[in-house]
């Protein structure tokens, strides 16, 4: 089972629809998190959202609890959410991606991507990762083809993906064999 932690975003039910492709989904309000399920799932996605990380503290003791023990996939705010609970400095871009197309190149040979394949992606966000980030087992895979800005990172050790963009959008256009790819892995 998947469990879906709704940061109170409109796109969650995109995302749910999407996992549901691969899995049964319980998606739960994050004021209103499900023990039992949550403990009981093998795959535990943090939604998009919208303010920051810090808005959500919750959220970073999921991830501490579960971080190495199941599998964690973080969309938008969920990829910022986890690079925030990792120490990194997640701040205001200079501009505002909301319904943006944007071409994304794979940077790294270790992705489960091949690197240099490109794909479009939307784009929904005003905050990026601050660089440099360099944290253990920790890679940046994936950087808008345009503006370099880190755009996925995999550990494949604990089993942590992100994405900072939606793979659910309509404009991302691959994004169901992005999911199925991150989900057997």
């Amino acid at each position: 089972m998947i469990y879906i932690i709704d940061h109170q975003d409109s796109f969650t039910w995109n995302v749910v629809h999407q996992f549901s492709q691969f899995d049964e989904v319980y998606c739960s309000n994050y004021f209103e998190i499900n023990q039992r399920l949550l403990d009981k799932s093998k795959v535990i996605i943090f939604s998009p959202g919208p303010g920051s990380p810090k808005d959500y503290p919750y959220t970073c003791k999921i991830y501490n609890n579960y971080k190495g023990k199941k599998k964690i996939i973080g969309i938008c705010l969920g990829y910022q959410h986890i690079l925030y609970c990792e120490k990194a400095k997640i701040v205001q871009q200079n501009r505002i991606f909301h319904g943006h197309q944007s071409s994304v190149t794979v940077t790294s040979n270790k992705s489960l991507f091949k690197k240099n394949s490109k794909f479009k992606v939307g784009r929904y966000h005003s905050l990026k990762l601050k660089e440099p980030f360099i944290k253990k087992n920790f890679e940046i895979t994936m950087r808008c083809s345009k503006t370099n800005i880190a755009m996925g990172f995999e550990n494949r050790k604990d089993n942590v993906y992100g994405f900072q963009f939606h793979p659910e959008s309509f404009l991302t256009t691959n994004g169901k064999i992005l999911i199925k790819k991150i989900l057997s892995a």
